[in-house]
């Protein structure tokens, strides 16, 4: 399995995106929506942002657990992170989002059921 997008519906009709990792992990989560374009245009955006360092934001939960967010060029949150374990791990969910982001399959799951 390779790295995919996929967009999926809420019970309260509002849509995400997950970027998921090929071992079904999920490396990136987007915000709620209330249209499905805006959750296809976001993944667009982590698509177009994913590569660039400037647009990722390391931070810390209230337990100091490191997590990030990637952010577009108008510094909207168009993605966060899980949290980690160290920011050695953090690092390396931000490079796996760089490397899978650009390229991964898009996956529309809205639609199904």
């Amino acid at each position: 399995m390779s790295a995919k997008f996929e967009i999926k519906k809420a019970a309260d009709g509002s849509f995400y995106f997950h970027l998921m990792a090929a071992n079904g992990q999920i490396i990136l989560a987007s915000q709620m929506y209330t249209a499905k374009s805006s959750a296809e245009n976001g993944v667009e955006s982590v698509k177009a942002n994913a590569q660039l360092d400037e647009r990722y934001e390391r931070k810390s939960d209230i337990d100091g657990k490191p997590f990030f967010v990637l952010k577009a060029a108008n510094d909207q949150v168009i993605g966060k992170s899980e949290m980690y374990a160290s920011p050695a791990k953090m690092e390396e969910g931000i490079e796996s989002v760089r490397k899978n982001a650009p390229n991964a399959a898009i996956a529309d799951l809205a639609s199904a059921g």
